[in-house]
């Protein structure tokens, strides 16, 4: 899963971007609302972490530019205003949830965690194909009920799978999805990562559909 936070303030950014990293997600930061609009616009991201109250181009106006534009992308204000009008504001320009400051970052991932089950369609933090679970808010895989150890990259990569099980997903929206904005994207690697997902879970549940992708599914369903 592939993250943007739009944050001015350095030190929050750089908090924020460590706790998403830690917890599985690929993220990129934007420093003010004229490069947070371009980004958001222009990348495919999963969700965004939008603070209102920034420089060049405010929270709300981005917002309401992405929406205008047709980017659907879940998306999390954070507020420092106290003014019940100013959530409400950011919810009617398109927000799906919003976050005073200050706030714990325990809570900022579970908002975030909850966006991101939500808009790809689960209701619960455990995600499950076949024998295969995915636990969202301890970011583990389990195998049979034993833990599967994995690399960070191959951790995102099967849980944006699992996010979208059932779904042909093709190489490009992989690495458009796995990958931070400077890293070098080859995607030619996401095979390298696809043959070691099925050496450590099972081969049959990672299913290549020739000329469009790969796609998650329960052997039965295949």
């Amino acid at each position: 899963m592939r993250l943007l936070v739009v944050e001015d303030d350095k030190d929050l950014a750089g908090q924020l971007r460590r706790a998403l990293s830690d917890a599985g997600y690929a993220v990129d930061l934007a420093g003010d609302g004229e490069e947070g609009h371009f980004l958001g616009d222009t990348e495919p991201y999963d969700a965004v972490i939008l603070d209102l109250g920034l420089p060049i181009l405010d929270g709300i106006t981005v917002l309401r530019r992405w929406r205008e534009d047709g980017r659907n992308m879940p998306v999390l204000i954070l507020t420092a205003r106290d003014r019940w009008s100013d959530k409400v504001s950011g919810i009617d320009a398109g927000a799906d949830d919003y976050l005073g400051k200050p706030f714990h970052m325990e809570e900022m991932l579970a908002r975030m965690r909850a966006l991101l089950r939500r808009t790809a369609g689960h209701a619960s933090n455990e995600i499950q194909c076949g024998a295969l679970r995915l636990d969202i808010a301890a970011a583990k895989v389990s195998l049979d009920g034993r833990l599967v150890n994995l690399t960070a990259l191959e951790f995102r990569l099967l849980s944006y799978l699992m996010h979208h099980q059932g779904k042909v997903i093709s190489r490009t929206e992989l690495v458009e999805h796995l990958y931070e904005q400077d890293f070098d994207k080859d995607s030619n690697t996401i095979e390298v990562f696809i043959g070691r997902l099925r050496r450590k879970t099972k081969a049959d549940l990672i299913e290549t559909v020739r000329g469009l992708g790969y796609r998650l599914t329960v052997a039965d369903e295949v």
